[in-house]
């Protein structure tokens, strides 16, 4: 098990092959190791595999390094998800390009079924930022309970992360790094709350050079993972609008959040708005309706609340006794609560008009509300 770990890390470090390539590999040859056992006459039937790249994978140095990944992995309690195994995210599974290795710190379940992906600027401004919070605050509040994922850059992203760290919803973020560093360096206590409450990921090994061509990378992960990616913030040019190209080329949706035509970090949005790139979000309303999320009631929930603390002793018996029962029949709530008819009638009826209790055929009763329950 430690030897295939072992090639499936150096698979991920050979020069110039790529994911789609790698996958290729693997795919004809049929095992890892057998990748840099294969004879070059061999690698050369493989279509897209020509001289020059066979020639690289056959001289590629890479298992002593892939040795010393296993030794920072072990160390640092990282865990390894691999294209093939059965815990590997079956969204970006679906993306031809998606990374054969990924290293994680923490956990998530990378197959919830609802995950979105929140961006935008570095430099953003307060009202993103507020905007970002009331989004993640009513996603929690409507009880749509969606992992949240983003860049852990400045900004957008971090104002993303710690919107769900407070609502107490689950947030991935994806680095354009190995996992033996946390860029920026000022986000190492919000990385440190994220491994606790979601998980850090990459494909990127421990000691990778921290290049900017890195960071675009990881953006088809961070759209590649999610149902939808909402840009909250950005300028005409910049990371979020590579990603929301990314996730429109994965047919995943996308959204933008409006802004005024002088704004400089709404200029981005508004562009993908009017190019058709990505549908306008002004609030949790337009999410809902084009992911098709049913939305709950916390306001009814709220009165509902109210409504039970109030009961008198008579309704607290009655409501006390459907508890116990999905249904009953109002002689069975006559005999455990030793009232007439007469009386267990109206106390009923006005059980429902609170809209406690719910009347059913047969002069059956049924308590309603989930905060009793």
């Amino acid at each position: 098990m430690k030897d295939d770990l072992k090639y499936k890390i150096a698979l991920s470090l050979i020069p110039k092959v790529g994911h789609i390539t790698a996958k290729k590999l693997v795919s004809y040859i049929g095992s890892f190791e057998g990748v840099f056992t294969e004879k070059k006459n061999s690698l050369i039937k493989i279509p897209g595999i020509g001289n020059t790249l066979a020639d690289l994978i056959i001289n590629s140095d890479v298992l002593p390094k892939a040795e010393e990944e296993l030794v920072f992995i072990k160390e640092n309690e990282i865990s390894t998800i691999f294209y093939l195994d059965k815990n590997y995210p079956e969204r970006l599974k679906y993306c031809e390009d998606a990374p054969i290795l990924l290293y994680t710190k923490g956990s998530a379940n990378l197959n919830s079924r609802k995950i979105i992906s929140i961006i935008g600027t570095r430099k953003a401004t307060t009202e993103g930022i507020a905007f970002c919070r009331k989004l993640v605050k009513d996603l929690k509040t409507r009880n749509h309970n969606p992992i949240i994922v983003s860049g852990l850059a400045y900004g957008i992203d971090a104002a993303a992360h710690r919107a769900a760290l407070d609502n107490n919803l689950d947030t991935i973020a994806v680095l354009g790094h190995g996992l033996d560093i946390i860029y920026p360096a000022s986000h190492k206590k919000l990385a440190t709350e994220i491994k606790t409450q979601g998980m850090l990921i990459t494909d990127f090994p421990s000691k990778s050079i921290r290049d900017k061509n890195n960071f675009i990378k990881r953006n088809r992960i961070i759209a590649g993972l999610s149902d939808a990616t909402i840009v909250i913030e950005s300028g005409s040019k910049g990371g979020s609008l590579v990603t929301a190209d990314i996730a429109n080329s994965y047919n995943r949706d996308v959204f933008a959040v409006p802004g005024r035509v002088s704004d400089e970090y709404s200029i981005g949005c508004n562009n993908l708005i009017k190019s058709n790139k990505a549908a306008m979000l002004t609030s949790i309303d337009d999410l809902e309706y084009i992911l098709g999320w049913e939305p709950t009631q916390p306001e009814k929930a709220n009165i509902q609340g109210s409504l039970f603390a109030n009961l008198n002793e008579e309704e607290k018996l009655i409501a006390d006794i459907l508890k116990t029962e999905d249904e009953i029949p109002i002689d069975t709530i006559c005999l455990k609560s030793n009232m007439p008819t007469s009386k267990v009638s109206p106390i009923l009826l006005n059980l429902e008009f609170m809209g406690v209790v719910k009347t059913l055929p047969g002069k059956t009763y049924k308590l309603i509300s989930s905060i009793y329950l």
